[in-house]
């Protein structure tokens, strides 16, 4: 069985990411969401949170799993039997970073393969962080997040 593996922070998950979860399903019979437990950011949603948005959000797609995880992502993913890791690319902005990743991650696991992905055109300037600033400025962002996010981000605000 092929497996992805579709690793992040998800601090909300965002249309873009569930954007890149259903063109994964194209390429791997089963697609795996680790959500990071420990993050160089700060979240805004804990990790059981995260979590639970997540799952709902992919409770409509095939062969789906969500769960947690924490330290090496190549040796997580090896141990979900994962066979690549998937990532997205929405700009040129992202390539290096992804690009280092990929490689160093080739390093550790010659075996484990990246595959990118590029959202959909309305996704490509979408992202957790600028969904957190326009729902702290008051703003809708229903277009951009699934609506277990609206209704976290709104409760998490004091908003109705």
């Amino acid at each position: 069985m092929k497996i992805g593996l579709y690793a992040g922070t998800f601090d909300p998950v965002t249309n873009g990411h569930l954007d890149i979860l259903t063109r994964s399903l194209a390429i791997f019979e089963k697609v795996i969401v680790a959500v990071s437990e420990s993050t160089p950011k700060d979240t805004f949603f804990n990790i059981d949170e995260r979590v639970e948005m997540v799952k709902d959000a992919v409770s409509d797609l095939p062969d789906m799993e969500v769960t947690p995880f924490s330290g090496l992502l190549v040796r997580f993913a090896r141990q979900k039997g994962a066979t690549a890791i998937i990532r997205g690319l929405r700009a040129i902005s992202d390539f290096e970073y992804e690009f280092q990743m990929a490689l160093m991650n080739r390093r550790l696991d010659r075996e484990l393969e990246t595959v990118f992905l590029m959202p959909s055109e309305e996704y490509t300037y979408l992202n957790s962080s600028l969904v957190k600033e326009i729902a702290t400025a008051g703003g809708d962002v229903s277009q951009f997040v699934p609506r277990i996010v609206v209704a976290r981000l709104r409760h998490r605000l004091g908003k109705r």
